[in-house]
């Protein structure tokens, strides 16, 4: 969808969102958080349910999870020791177990989406500085862009752990911005959810969406945004587009 000039216009800077924005993660979460599961002796999680539960940071995807698992009826009607427990009381083993499998399989069952590729080289051409943000913790971040070798096209890389606050929270896009030296209404946030989208509007930040990710298993078109684009690769002639 054609962006709002006035929006985009001035953009002397780029923030990017990761998982479901630059790379399909999916996969990944899904066989750490099975495998996590199954050392608590839980069942198996729903894929759908993965996808609709990640962006919010790892604490609230896995104290999400754990709920939903311990209020199933085959794990209360069992009698596992488990289900008498409460998810504060599974929720530090299950970060560790979690973090334990993720380490181990990051970036194994991602993919880089077509068109990213070609939007950081054209960024980077033309010299427009580039960040990534994102709410997973900054060390997965980090291996995640180097395993794909998108780290390179990023002056700084921030993660749910790098403030103390996490989007939707808009103080990260403001210390992003801080930190790349570009004032937050000239620097464009890419993101694929409702998440990326409210922190931007409450940082005073244009934000672009792209339609493939993950949001929450709504549609991303409902949020309001500069522009809704299908591919990446679309995003530098939107904003050569609108600077003409």
């Amino acid at each position: 969808m054609t962006p709002h000039a006035s929006d985009l216009s001035q953009i002397k800077a780029v923030i990017f969102d990761l998982d479901g924005t630059m790379v399909h993660t999916l996969g990944d979460f899904q066989v750490a958080l099975h495998r996590t599961m199954a050392d608590l002796d839980l069942p198996p999680v729903s894929d759908a349910l993965i996808e609709q539960t990640i962006g919010k940071g790892s604490e609230h995807l896995i104290r999400t999870l754990l709920a939903h698992q311990l209020a199933r009826p085959e794990v209360k009607g069992v009698g596992q020791a488990c289900a008498a427990l409460s998810v504060d009381a599974l929720y530090d083993r299950a970060w560790l177990r979690y973090q334990h499998h993720y380490r181990q399989i990051n970036g194994q069952f991602a993919d880089v989406y077509p068109g990213v590729l070609a939007a950081l080289q054209a960024f980077s051409a033309q010299g427009l500085p580039m960040a990534c943000l994102t709410n997973k913790p900054l060390s997965f971040a980090q291996a995640l862009l180097k395993e794909k070798s998108l780290d390179p096209y990023f002056a700084h890389v921030f993660g749910g752990d790098s403030f103390e606050r996490k989007k939707p929270d808009p103080w990260p896009i403001l210390k992003t911005c801080e930190a790349l030296g570009v004032p937050v209404g000239q620097t464009l946030m890419v993101g694929d959810s409702s998440n990326d989208a409210q922190a931007a509007h409450a940082a005073g930040c244009p934000v672009v969406l792209v339609t493939y990710g993950y949001n929450h298993g709504q549609a991303v078109q409902d949020t309001p945004a500069a522009a809704w684009l299908d591919t990446l690769a679309q995003l530098p002639d939107c904003l050569r587009a609108a600077g003409a």
